[in-house]
This record gives C-alpha cells, structure tokens and sequence, in this order.
C-alpha cells in the first residue's frame, strides 16, 4: 500500500499489531521510494514528510519509529535519485526480513518455557506469542490457551480463531474474567508494542490487569518483543504517549448521557517487577537487562 492507505489502515485497525505495524511502514517507504523524482531536494522532502505521517498513525508503538528510522539510515547522506531509491527499497526489505525472522526466533525460543500439558494465558493478538504457541504444538505438547476477549476492538478473536485453525484447545475469556481464570493457567505470555529503557512494557490496554493477577497467583508471566521494539527515546527521558481512542468505539452518543465522559486508552504499562522474562530474538532477558541491549543497539546517540 501507499502511505495515505498504509496511515489510514493503521489509523482503523485494519493493521494492527506492532510487528505488522512496523513492517507496512518500512513497505510504504520502500514503495514510495520507487515512484518518479524530478530532483533528490523534492524527494527528501516528501519521504521525511511521509515518515511523519505514519509515524502519527500509532505515536505509542516504537515499532513503527524504529522500522522507519532502519529504512530511511543513510537516506539524507544520498547525494543522487537513484542511489536514494536503491538505499530505501533496500533497507525497507533488509528490516520486513529481518523483522520476521525475529518472530520466528522468539517462537523457538518461547516455545521452550512451555511445558507440556500447560495452560497458557494471552491477551489481545501478539504474532510472536501465537508463534511461541504454534511452535510449541508442532513439537507435540499439548496445551490449553486462554485468549482475553481484549475490548473495544475484540483481537481475542483473531487469536482464538488462529490457534483452533492449528488444532489447539483455546478458550475466549472475558477481559474481567482474568483473575477468575489464571487459577487455572500455569504462564501467561503477551506481546508488547513498546520496552522501555527500565523494563516496563507498553501493551494492550489490560496487559497489566494479567500481569496483577499473575503475581498474585505465582504465575509466570513473560513478554514477547523484538528488539526493535525497544525504545531508545526512553534512554533520554522521554516518556511513551499514551494513545486514546475515540469514545465511539465504547459506546454510541445515544447510549449515554451528554454529561458522561469516556476515557479509551488503547496501551497501559506493566512495570518491570510483574515481568519474568522478555524474550526476544537474542534469547530471554531479564526486564534489568534491556538497557544494556539498547547501549549496544543504538548507542548513546539520540536517534530521532
């Protein structure tokens, strides 16, 4: 897609996920760059532009900024069109590679914390956690998964279905039934949108109401994230956006009163203390450890 479709997609949910995010942001770059350039000052211009197009789509999820950041590197260096055009649709394809491949890794790696005959718990929709499971069924373990309803938009559903097409017993719960249910679950494994430099993880609205129940039960609960996902603007005092959607995804004007007001907060964070693991493409770490992944990855230098 374009970026004006790629924003708009985003913007409706129609992509979602920040894995999917990141990618389709690094294809409409790639895409972009491809298209027709009287001069390199008018293609700087309109590619910086549209990075920050998307990256007003989905401001929370690190994601996207980290997959445009690996895109555009070296991009305002390029002194002709077509070294520029070469460069982005390169690095464009270099990050939706290595992006999968990191998915796949944390499935094998994940899988491995998952003992047969356990029940698993996750929440919304995470392609990494579904990965973790997958692998884990395909090496014979059998398993029970409770999928989180995760309103207002209800991705449980794509997770549920996604795990019964595999043959995998998996149960839709109610977002409220989550402390009812993790009596029930021996390791809760979500996804993330955002790591933070001190371990904490910005996830679906909810994520922390499992990680609550979870240290309350003794359950271990593990997150799933690429290392792209961490961000470095965290390193340097900034704090994540909060993203709030619009309240009609709660509830119609006609089914409350003018005065009541509706607070729709798409992420919450989980601090680094309810947090057994990470685990991402490098192996699992302790919430402790990604700030000294991200020196190692991005270094001391503000990236934005």
């Amino acid at each position: 897609m374009n970026v004006d479709d790629t924003v708009r997609a985003i913007k409706d949910m129609e992509i979602r996920g920040a894995g999917y995010i990141a990618r389709a942001g690094a294809a409409a770059i790639g895409e972009m760059a491809g298209s027709h350039w009287k001069d390199i000052g008018t293609m700087k211009k309109d590619i910086l532009s549209a990075k920050e197009k998307l990256l007003s789509s989905r401001p929370t999820a690190v994601s996207l900024l980290n997959g445009l950041l690996f895109t555009l590197k070296g991009f305002e260096e390029c002194s002709d069109i077509s070294e520029a055009k070469e460069l982005l649709i390169r690095n464009s394809e270099e990050f939706i590679k290595e992006s999968n491949e990191a998915v796949r890794k944390i499935g094998v790696i994940g899988s491995r914390r998952i003992k047969d005959g356990a029940a698993i718990m996750t929440h919304c929709n995470s392609s990494a956690v579904l990965e973790c499971i997958k692998e884990a069924h395909r090496n014979g373990k059998e398993l029970k998964v409770y999928a989180t309803e995760s309103r207002p938009w209800r991705q449980g559903i794509l997770t549920a279905n996604d795990l019964a097409k595999e043959g995998i017993d998996v149960t839709l719960i109610i977002d409220s039934a989550v402390r009812s249910v993790m009596k029930r679950t021996d390791i809760v494994i979500v996804g993330s949108d955002t790591i933070t430099s001190n371990g904490a993880v910005i996830n679906k609205i909810g994520t922390s109401q499992l990680a609550l129940a979870a240290n309350e039960a003794r359950v271990p609960f593990l997150v799933c994230g690429e290392t792209y996902k961490m961000s470095p603007q965290t390193l340097f005092g900034d704090t994540v956006t909060i993203e709030e959607r619009d309240m009609g995804e709660i509830a119609g004007k006609s089914d409350i009163a003018s005065s009541v007001k509706v607070f729709n907060p798409v992420f919450d964070s989980t601090p680094a203390k309810y947090i057994d693991g990470i685990v991402t493409e490098l192996g699992i770490v302790s919430p402790g450890s990604v700030y000294g992944i991200m020196i190692e990855r991005f270094g001391r230098m503000d990236v934005r």
